[in-house]
């Protein structure tokens, strides 16, 4: 498994980063060839789950995700949200972190993940593939302007 972070710090409250953090479907906007459906009923929280779909055509597969952990931020509070990923093609899972910074709001995002059938040697490859993919959504979902 390929274990990789990204943190960013924004002037925007937790609050509204969490918002944004946990639209599933706009991280499926971020992400090239991807769209993300919400397979459970709403709201947002332990259990929700998801699946983002990535590709064209038959050469497609799914990446069906489920919220294990819930704890939004509030004031003084840091939140957290953890993904199970349990797909036939990506495994592994996702810590998203949010807590209040002096300039805004600070996020880590950590992830651990595995591509069934890629031998372990391309792990470090994997890792700054997801940093550079996962960071340039992360990126596109806290934008402020």
């Amino acid at each position: 498994m390929s274990l990789f972070r990204i943190e960013r710090t924004v002037p925007l409250a937790p609050e509204e980063v969490w918002r944004r953090l946990t639209d599933w479907p706009a991280h499926g906007r971020q992400v090239p060839l991807t769209r993300t459906r919400v397979l459970t009923p709403g709201p947002n929280g332990l259990g929700t789950r998801f699946a983002a779909r990535t590709g064209v055509g038959r050469l497609s597969f799914d990446d069906p995700m489920e919220v294990v952990r819930w704890e939004p931020p509030a004031p003084g509070v840091p939140g957290a949200c953890r993904l199970a990923k349990s797909g036939r093609v990506v495994l592994g899972w996702a810590l998203v972190e949010v807590a209040e910074a002096p300039a805004g709001c600070r996020v880590v995002w950590t992830e651990e993940l595995a591509v069934r059938g890629v031998p372990r040697f391309f792990d470090p490859m994997l890792g700054r593939a997801g940093r550079v993919l996962f960071g340039r959504a992360l990126d596109a979902l806290l934008r402020t302007a």
